[in-house]
């Protein structure tokens, strides 16, 4: 199988190679996917990096990047029904604690993490919805029904800002954004109740006038160190804070007194980590949504496998405007 991997952290174009390995074989419990698209997220680039903090090297010798993905089963091992073969599923946690991920032409891992795709939905949705799909899923529905609550989804614009402001707007909840430039409009097509500019003057103020003078149920937060005044001033008694990401400030001071006198829930997200009958819950909702067409996953840019280096310059720039992808079917 041809892959993409790493030996030490640095720059992409300088760490990452295009290379040959065997074609894993299955051993129990296990299925080989034959891959059609990775997915790179913003974490998979970090760690190539070496941005993790207290990690100076990698964690195996070499490492295949990524952790989403989509294609078909190829081959099964013990335990497994043959019947899976030729199925088309998606992958969560690729690479999460191993070492070989979705940037190849083949993956082989344990099967409940090569899930079936439901109906016409594409190979290239399947490769966004591993950390980002089931991100916003979880941040958005976590705390169970959100019907007739209003959702703020803080920096929306990202991919998973905006699967949140589809997820939650299908969900029944009235949905306030926020972003800036394009992603103003991207959030608008999404289908936002209001979309404010997160660089205005009083943007608390303005997220209150937004929904009638009232506070807000629920925050989908991708930046909690430096939003966590303004989420403490807009939201409800007993709201839910759903912190996904704190990228500009990992160590904030937090607003302790408003949000104590609020009774406020801080759920802070990793989706690498989330137990299995949350992420089961998280996936079936996602499939319902995708079969309802209730929800686009949108495509900045595709590369092809050769090109994986300047995938994760184009992530890492933070600028698309929606998923990066690698064509691995070669």
């Amino acid at each position: 199988m041809q892959v993409i991997s790493y030996s030490t952290f640095g720059p992409a174009a300088d760490v990452l190679h295009l290379k040959e390995m065997p074609t894993p074989t299955p051993e129990a419990g296990e299925v080989v996917v034959r891959l059609a698209f990775s997915g790179v997220n913003p974490s998979d680039v970090k760690a190539r990096a070496g941005a993790r903090p207290g990690v100076t090297k990698p964690a195996f010798d070499t490492i295949i990047p990524h952790s989403d993905g989509a294609g078909v089963i190829e081959a099964v091992g013990a335990g497994i029904s043959p019947d899976r073969i030729g199925t088309r599923v998606w992958v969560w946690n690729g690479q999460w604690q191993r070492a070989f991920g979705t940037a190849a032409t083949h993956i082989c891992l344990p099967a409940e993490q090569a899930v079936p795709l439901p109906g016409a939905v594409s190979l290239e949705t399947g490769a966004i919805l591993g950390i980002p799909g089931l991100t916003a899923c979880h941040a958005v529905f976590g705390g169970g029904d959100i019907a007739g609550k209003t959702v703020l989804v803080q920096g929306g614009a990202g991919t998973v800002g905006l699967l949140a402001v589809q997820l939650a707007k299908w969900g029944g909840a009235r949905v306030i954004a926020t972003a800036r430039g394009d992603g103003i409009n991207a959030e608008q097509k999404a289908g936002a109740d209001a979309v404010l500019d997160y660089t205005q003057a009083d943007l608390g103020a303005a997220i209150l006038a937004a929904n009638g003078d009232t506070p807000v149920d629920r925050i989908i937060e991708v930046e909690f160190g430096i939003n966590a005044a303004v989420d403490a001033e807009v939201i409800a008694a007993n709201g839910t804070i759903a912190a996904y990401g704190s990228a500009k400030d990992m160590t904030p001071v937090m607003p302790f007194g408003p949000m104590l006198f609020k009774a406020v829930t801080i759920d802070v997200i990793l989706i690498y980590l989330l137990p299995a009958a949350q992420r089961a819950q998280a996936v079936t909702r996602l499939h319902d949504a995708l079969q309802a067409g209730a929800l686009t996953c949108p495509v900045d840019r595709v590369f092809a496998l050769e090109d994986c280096a300047a995938a994760h310059v184009a992530v890492e720039a933070g600028t698309r405007a929606g998923a990066v992808l690698v064509d691995v079917s070669r």
